[in-house]
């Protein structure tokens, strides 16, 4: 298997710039020896900070969203075009705190995702069903929905800039993991999906992260299933002493 394993922190609204830098000055000075991919994704008022920390580093430079249109009266929002400007490589899309309590729907995240592609960045696109979707059996047909319509349009040559993140949104924050077993399971539909959509050679080299409560005691254990080609990490991300286990695992 070609995949190399991503490990992204997710800081979401957290840090100032003074407390984004000492956390970044530990992350590069504990991971460089480091055999994964890495990145950190700060809010966007730490981001410029941040960048002139992680450069030349292996640890590469995320955002948490960006706006759909490129510039214009576009009130409290940031593009990509001003991301690529602070040397950000990747933005995080369709993340379930944008869906759920910012009422993003698939359509507008396919829009964003076509913008990051077009100005150069990566992109995770996160897909994940509620606890009540998943109660009532509907996990799989949420995940399918979720990739077939955040990647329409998207092409072969783009999709290798992609990197998908399952989010169990019942996971997230609370304490609760996916099994391993369960999580697989779910990252294995949405690699037959992309299958479907793309041809298997695709679908066996796109990288799916596990986000929802990952953790040092839990990370070894996910990361060892098949199809867990990695992690979106939240609240574990945001001190040295829990996301750099979760790096080496």
């Amino acid at each position: 298997m070609a995949r190399n394993y991503f490990i992204a922190g997710n800081w979401k609204m957290h840090k100032t710039r003074a407390e984004a830098a000492a956390l970044a000055k530990e992350l590069v000075a504990a991971l460089k020896d480091g055999g994964h991919k890495y990145l950190v994704a700060p809010s966007f008022t730490a981001l410029e900070t941040v960048a002139a920390l992680v450069k030349g580093t292996n640890i590469l430079l995320g955002a948490q969203n960006c706006a759909v249109e490129e510039e214009g009266a576009h009130t409290g929002e940031v593009s990509a075009l001003q991301l690529k400007d602070l040397d950000v490589q990747t933005v995080i899309l369709g993340h379930s705190e944008r869906r759920h309590l910012y009422k993003e729907d698939d359509e507008l995240v396919n829009r964003k995702v076509h913008i990051a592609l077009k100005h150069g960045l990566d992109v995770i696109l996160c897909v994940g069903e509620l606890l009540e979707e998943r109660e009532a059996g509907k996990a799989e047909a949420v995940c399918r929905r979720q990739t077939v319509e955040g990647l329409k349009g998207v092409s072969a040559a783009d999709l290798s800039r992609v990197t998908i993140a399952y989010e169990p949104v019942w996971a997230i924050g609370t304490g609760k993991t996916a099994t391993p077993e369960d999580a697989d399971a779910v990252h294995a539909y949405i690699r037959g999906v992309v299958g479907e959509l793309y041809g298997q050679a695709a679908a066996e080299n796109l990288v799916i992260q596990y986000g929802g409560s990952v953790k040092p005691e839990n990370a070894a254990a996910l990361m060892a299933k098949e199809n867990i080609d990695g992690a979106l990490v939240g609240g574990a991300s945001l001190k040295a002493a829990t996301f750099v286990p979760i790096a080496k695992f």
